[in-house]
């Protein structure tokens, strides 16, 4: 299987995703991750 890969911004207070370039901005209070998501066949 392969896996899919995406970055995604989301604020370190309340959980809600956000884009990356606003989280980028803000260091402190938000973080980009990488979700990995299996592809199914």
């Amino acid at each position: 299987m392969s896996t899919i890969k995406f970055k995604v911004g989301r604020d370190a207070k309340n959980g809600r995703f956000i884009t990356i370039e606003k989280a980028r901005q803000r260091k402190s209070t938000a973080i980009v991750e990488t979700i990995k998501v299996n592809k199914k066949k």
